[in-house]
C-alpha cells in the first residue's frame, strides 16, 4: 500500500481531480488542507516540488502535482 500525502485548498479543482483519482485506484490518503493548516505556498514548496496546489508525496517522494500524478501513474 502506497503512502500518499495531498496538500489541498478547498477551492482547489485539480486537488478533487486528484482525490478522485486515488478514490478510482483504490488508494487511501491523508489530506493536508494548507489554509486550514496555516501553511504558507513557501511551506509548500519546501515540502513539495512547487507552491502550487496540489503537492503530492508519494511513498516519502514529492512528485509534484496533478498532472505529473496522471504522467506517473495515468
Amino acid at each position: 500500500m502506497k503512502n500518499i500525502k495531498i496538500y489541498t485548498t478547498a477551492w482547489c479543482g485539480y486537488c478533487t481531480a486528484a482525490k478522485h483519482f486515488f478514490k478510482k485506484k483504490g488508494w487511501a490518503y491523508d489530506e493536508i488542507n494548507i489554509d486550514k493548516e496555516g501553511l504558507s505556498r513557501q511551506d509548500l514548496l519546501s515540502l513539495g516540488k512547487g507552491m502550487t496546489v496540489p503537492q503530492i508525496i508519494i511513498d516519502g517522494q514529492a512528485i509534484g502535482g496533478y498532472d505529473d500524478l496522471v504522467k506517473i501513474y495515468g
